[in-house]
Formats: C-alpha cells, structure tokens, sequence
C-alpha cells in the first residue's frame, strides 16, 4: 500500500473482481485507478472507489452493457433512476420475447418439426372489402406494439366520427417484413360513407389519420390460429410453406381477422385468421 492506496491486485480481491476486469474498466474509462507508477506501470486504487467499483460488478452480473454504467455513474440521482428505469423497461420486453419463444418451443415440441401440425391451409376467394383504415411505419420487433397503437386510434376516429363498423378488426401487413415497413388496422363500415366527408369529419375530431380504401378480393390461401399473438409465426410458416408448396407466389397484403381478441378471451384462447392472397408462379 502506498499513500493509503491499494495494489491491483488487494483492490481487485476487496471488491471481487479480477485484476482483468479491472484493467478493462480502466482501458474504457469506466474505472481508472487513482494513481499509475510512471516508471513500473503499476496501477493504484483509493478504497474510495471500491463503491464504485462494486456497483460496477453489480450491474454487469445483471448484463447492463458498460457505455450504460458509465452514464449511469455519471448521472445524478434522478438521471440516474431514469437510466436504470429504462434498462428494467428493457429486460422486461426480453424476458416477454423469451417467454413466447418458450411458448413456440413448447408447441413444436408437443406437435413436431416441422410445426405445420394442427394448422389446416386452405384455398378460397375472398370479396372486396371497404374498410376505414390506420397506418403506421415499423420495424418487425415493434409489429405487436404498433397494431396495438393502431387500434386505439381507429377504434377513437370511428366512434367520434360516428361510423359504424363491423367485427372483426383487420391487420394488414406486407409480405416481406423489414425496417420501415406500412402496416394498417381496419374496419369494414357497415353502410357506405361519403369518403371526402368522413375523412374530413374522423381527421378533425380524433387527429387519427384515418383513411378509407377498398380491400381487393379474390383468391386467397388461409389458416386459423387459436393462442397467443406471440406464436403466429407458427401460423405464418405453415401458411407460407403451404404455398410455395403449391407453386403459388404469395402477394401483400397479408391479413389478420382477429375473430376473438384479448378483450374476449385470454391470450391462450384467441383466435386470428390468416389469409394471404396468391396467384400462379409465372412459368
């Protein structure tokens, strides 16, 4: 010890680090030492900064990535439990997306690989549809988060525009999903609505942007998936597979008629009916 500083190696021991997450602390600014031998290189730490230190190997055990420490450290306390708040935030979306994928597994296991089992896909034609539609721009992660933003908003611009509608609600998605990718919510009006009318009247009541377009009919391939909204990608693979199998190319929208939502039924007994339209593969 030399001026009531600590060697590397007591100060790693005290606060149960090693001396190699030490080093890497301090080669990323996290937590330098108080004091470095010029002619030995020899690095020296105040007892002071065990606390940092300690709070440090704290919330790595919790996989806080480092440049999130090092602000979080660095805050003052009210900036500093926003931080924290937001990594909570954070692992709590993981641990849903985990529990999902637990879920899937769990159904493929008791159903088989491929985990087409238990979806029947069948070809039909569907009619053209006029619905009053929400839109909205996203990535895949926030597909879920979004469509649930979208209902809100068309469920507030139709009932302060005084449209009527009928069940169910519909979801229309692209086939390729990507980064900044269209997605809408509708729902088919029970009687014919002056276009320019409602949409002036639905813009300056709710501000939802709410649109009117006619959904194409025609030939379509569909499946039914009863579960959770987080296990459609089973539905989706069984629904895509079964049309390439029959030489059929797939064409947006894709469709999602929640026949029984999550304010009917819970999350294990929703129903969601999917259906893509499709033509022939040119030869």
């Amino acid at each position: 010890m030399r001026d009531g500083l600590l060697s590397i190696g007591r100060f790693a021991r005290l606060c149960r680090l090693s001396v190699k997450q030490l080093r890497h602390y301090d080669e990323t600014g996290l937590l330098g030492p108080a004091r470095v031998d010029g002619r030995t290189g020899y690095r020296y730490y105040a007892p002071g900064q065990a606390r940092d230190a300690l709070t440090i190997a704290l919330l790595r055990e919790m996989d806080l990535p480092l440049p999130v420490i090092a602000r979080a450290l660095a805050a003052v306390p009210e900036e500093r439990a926003r931080i924290l708040r937001a990594e909570r935030d954070r692992l709590a979306e993981r641990i849903r997306r985990d529990r999902a994928r637990m879920e899937m597994l769990e159904r493929l296991a008791e159903g088989g690989l491929p985990g087409y089992e238990g979806y029947e896909v069948a070809l039909g034609s569907e009619p053209d549809r006029r619905l009053a539609v929400v839109r909205a721009v996203c990535g895949p992660p926030e597909i879920g988060e979004r469509a649930g933003e979208c209902v809100g908003r068309l469920m507030a611009a139709l009932g302060r525009a005084g449209i009527a509608w009928e069940p169910p609600l519909w979801g229309l998605y692209p086939v390729d999903l990507d980064e900044g990718m269209e997605i809408a919510v509708g729902a088919a009006m029970r009687a014919p609505v002056p276009v320019a009318d409602a949409v002036a009247d639905a813009r300056e009541v709710a501000g939802a942007g709410l649109e009117f377009e006619v959904l194409p009919g025609g030939r379509v391939a569909g499946t039914t998936h009863v579960g959770s909204y987080a296990q459609l990608p089973l539905a989706y693979n069984a629904l895509f597979a079964a049309v390439h199998a029959r030489g059929l190319r797939p064409r947006a929208p894709v469709r999602e008629a929640y026949l029984v939502g999550p304010d009917e039924a819970p999350p294990e007994e929703l129903m969601t009916r999917l259906t893509v339209p499709v033509e022939e593969e040119p030869a």
